[in-house]
């Protein structure tokens, strides 16, 4: 129904009510046909189910059936182990999912407790809940709109909907019929709507919509059925899924293998199972999640507040970032930034003015009211301190746009009136004044800024009738204020330095085109004249295709709708970009939710968005983004390396385990040797990586293609020869001792295995520099880490209890040097692969700089 294009009347007659309001009858039978004025959440699957959903990947079920077996033959302690990390992941799965339920539970706080209503002819406070289509209700300043309502009387009346619009400043209601059909919420300035906050005046008015029915229980509709997952969450999944299944293929393959070459039976599964175990990467999950929170925990010292641990992941594939204008890169609050008057004897004529004419209050030194009007009291408060006295006027009315006072002035009467440009140049006497004002106010508007003009003049008494035809006519321009929501200082500098990282930054918001494209050109998210702004009326016109092939082109989206903003991240994510929402209002939470990261702002925003969003800026400051975003690559370099670590690492096991038998030699390791190689240096060393310092120049490279694997730029050939390198060097060892002779030789190829994985974390603790640079001493948590794990070593092989346990015999100090010496060859050769990297990529920079 669009109720904003019938009269009250019409209003009133269709919602089946008078200006009486409904009886105690009506009302219920209402309430039971409506239900209660509440939003409410889509039907949730119960939580026992999405705990269960949590153990569907491949990888966890196979841990599962490992966890069994080792069970069955009597391994406990692995089968708890195994059973522990299975359910701390299911447990991190099963919280993330109840993030649309939290957001919901947000929105329903920020609804209105109360309300006034009219119930047969008697004034009563009733529970906002129990509203109900019908019902009249009256709303003042200071109240938050209970429900949508068409408005029947209106009072001066300013109601602020930025929240829901993105509009920055209070919007003048009517209760007038508007034409449009089809207008945007925004231009339904008849209308109140649920959530809203009154600034200013009072109205009567007839509800319309109540609950999910209402515009902000359908962004909640949409908030829930938005849905998005992370660049590394797809890539993990698809990485694990075929290594399982690899590695699952390659134990059983070796069982066989070992069963028919007649080894026994319990100790060729027990040693299967091991090898499975660990061979597949069951805590990379867990790690993952750690190294994150470590990163998360670092951000909150910078402001940033992770409530999504991938989202800190996510901020280096991201390719452009959507944010909001008003309180994220504007100051949300209005300043006079220029005036303009005749001659300069006029000036503190409009000072007086904008002094007088506005219904500001000042409660405890604190001015409230409408924000323009405070913004230009602020303005001319320094200047005017005299008030005269006011005895007449006429409230400000949408339709003429104007609002006029009287005042008494040394014998006469001043009138002043103010409005809109279109408005007050008509009622000017001078045709030349009203060409000059004209003049200036496109001036001024084509700079962003919001005009408000001002006219006057004297009489000696007040006419028969105060109205607008009577006072408002053959005035004398005094001058014009331009208001701006002003630019925070810092995010010119945080746009640049988002460009320097190859992320695009675009302005959407629901303030005009005009004002959106200035304060784009100020900051730099506009430079140059490629680059396109679009109204959302505009948007509406284009069908997907045509958004989809110019929408690279598009900087600035003004007067667009939450609907909308869906529309721009969807068809963004259809060019392959990984896209960055910020926002405040709860117009933002379904964006920010459909964005591959939605951040919020944590002093503005509201609990909607900030329940919805991944990150949250607990300063408001948009160029906390580019501290995140040099912190999210940093955390990405650190997990490639990780996997690097433990892939060489688990790859080097396997093929020594495989290549043993092949050429000769028996199998170089017992079970539990396995066991404890995965647990010492998959443990301290690979959780330390996490900590390592950004690379140099991380943020003047491009983000990272979404659909770039893991295993890209080369890891996943460094894990291949990398293995085969220090799984050589292993089977040479082995086959060497038995040569000698050495009865432990088992413990030497034990002892080899262990310590070339710690050579190798040594190696790539930075992508490209050396470690013989300052980058060695640059992460003593690792080098303690790595001291750790040799002495938890040394340990297993010279404490006698221990000897029992792990079938381990103390080393003599040649055969402890031939293990370091041996195992330290890793080192050399990756700092070799390195340095070739670090030739090739000068050489590539030459030709580019250099060109032939």
């Amino acid at each position: 129904m669009n109720w904003h294009s019938i009269s009250p009347e019409e209003a009133l007659k269709v919602a089946s009510t008078g200006i009486e309001g409904l009886n105690d009858t009506e009302a219920k039978a209402r309430l039971e046909e409506y239900g209660y004025n509440e939003l409410i959440a889509k039907k949730k699957t119960p939580a026992i189910i999405f705990f269960m959903r949590q153990f569907k990947d491949v990888m966890i079920l196979v841990l599962v059936a490992a966890a069994i077996i080792s069970a069955v033959i009597g391994e406990l302690t692995d089968t708890i182990v195994i059973i522990v990390i299975i359910f701390i992941n299911a447990i991190i799965g099963f919280i993330q999912e109840y993030r649309a339920e939290q957001a919901m539970r947000a929105l329903k706080k920020m609804a209105a407790q109360t309300a006034i209503v009219v119930r047969h002819n008697a004034t009563h406070e009733i529970k906002a809940e129990e509203l109900v289509p019908g019902d009249i209700v009256l709303i003042e300043a200071g109240n938050t709109v209970p429900a949508d309502m068409r408005l029947l009387e209106v009072h001066a009346l300013k109601i602020n909907e930025a929240s829901l619009t993105g509009e920055s400043n209070a919007v003048d209601k009517t209760s007038g019929t508007l034409n449009s059909t089809d207008a945007a919420v925004a231009d339904k300035t008849n209308m109140a709507f649920k959530g809203t906050q009154v600034t200013n005046g009072n109205a009567k008015a007839v509800v319309t919509s109540t609950g999910m029915h209402t515009e902000l229980g359908r962004v909640a509709g949409m908030l829930d059925d938005a849905d998005s997952q992370t660049p590394l969450q797809k890539r993990l999944a698809d990485v694990s899924k075929k290594l399982t299944f690899i590695i699952l293929g390659l134990c059983i393959v070796f069982f066989i293998t070992g069963y028919l070459r007649g080894e026994n039976f319990n100790q060729i599964l027990l040693t299967s199972i091991s090898l499975a175990v660990a061979a597949i990467p069951e805590a990379l999950p867990a790690v993952i999640t750690v190294s994150l929170a470590l990163g998360a925990r670092k951000l909150v010292k910078k402001n940033v507040l992770i409530r999504k641990l991938q989202a800190v992941e996510t901020l280096g594939s991201v390719t452009f970032v959507c944010t909001d204008k008003t309180g994220t890169l504007t100051k949300n609050e209005m300043v006079v930034k220029e005036i303009w008057v005749n001659n300069n004897e006029i000036k503190e004529t409009l000072l007086q003015a904008m002094r007088l004419n506005q219904d500001v209050k000042q409660d405890d030194k604190k001015l409230n009211g409408d924000p323009t009007e405070i913004a230009m009291v602020e303005y001319a408060g320094f200047a005017v301190h005299s008030k005269l006295k006011r005895i007449a006027e006429i409230p400000f009315d949408a339709d003429r746009k104007a609002m006029t006072t009287v005042h008494e002035k040394d014998g006469s009467l001043w009138v002043i009136t103010k409005g809109a440009i279109e408005s007050l140049s008509n009622m000017l006497k001078d045709s030349t004044e009203k060409n000059e004002l004209t003049r200036e106010a496109e001036r001024m508007s084509a700079a962003g800024m919001r005009v408000i003009a001002f006219a006057g003049k004297y009489i000696q008494q007040l006419p028969g009738k105060i109205c607008p035809e009577s006072l408002e006519s053959g005035l004398q321009c005094i001058g014009i204020a331009g208001l701006i929501d002003p630019p925070r200082d810092e995010a010119k500098r945080a746009i640049a330095q988002c460009k320097k990282a190859g992320i695009i930054p675009v302005m959407i918001t629901g303030d005009h085109p005009l004002t959106a494209a200035a304060i784009a050109r100020e900051i730099g998210i506009i430079d140059n004249k490629k680059q396109k702004v679009i109204s959302g009326r505009e948007l509406s016109s284009m069908d997907d295709i045509t958004l989809e092939n110019t929408i690279e082109m598009i900087r600035v989206y003004a007067r667009v709708s939450p609907d909308q903003k869906l529309r721009i991240v969807n068809a963004l994510q259809h060019r392959g970009h990984f896209v960055a929402m910020t926002g405040d209002g709860v117009n933002d939470a379904p964006s920010l939710k459909k964005a591959n990261i939605g951040i919020a702002m944590g002093i503005t925003g509201t609990d909607v968005t900030k329940e919805a969003a991944d990150m949250i800026l607990m300063d408001d400051n948009f160029s906390s983004i580019v501290g995140a975003v040099k912190e999210g690559r940093r955390i990405y370099d650190n997990l490639r390396k990780f996997v690097k670590y433990i892939f060489t690492g688990n790859s080097a096991e396997i093929i020594t385990l495989f290549a043993a038998p092949l050429v000769g030699l028996p199998i170089p390791l017992l079970p539990v040797h396995i066991l404890w190689v995965n647990l010492v240096t998959d443990g301290l060393p690979a959780l330390a990586l996490s900590t390592e310092p950004a690379e140099k120049n991380i943020m003047l490279r491009p983000p990272r293609h979404p659909g770039e694997s893991i295993f890209a730029k080369g890891l996943g050939i460094h894990v291949i020869w990398v293995g085969l390198f220090i799984s050589a060097l292993t089977l040479a060892t082995q086959y060497y001792s038995i040569q000698k002779k050495i009865e432990h030789w088992q413990t030497v190829v034990f002892c080899i295995l262990c310590f070339a994985q710690l050579w190798h974390v040594i190696a790539i603790k930075s992508e490209m520099s050396s470690v013989f640079s300052k980058v060695f001493l640059s992460n003593k948590l690792l080098l303690s880490a790595a001291g750790v794990t040799v002495l938890l070593q040394l340990a297993v092989v010279y404490i006698p209890a221990l000897n029992n346990y792990f079938h381990t015999q103390p080393l003599s100090a040649f055969e402890l040097f031939l293990v370091f010496a041996i195992s330290s060859i890793v080192l050399p050769v990756v700092e070799t692969e390195k340095f070739i990297k670090r030739q090739l990529l000068k050489k590539r920079d030459d030709q580019l700089l250099f060109p032939e």
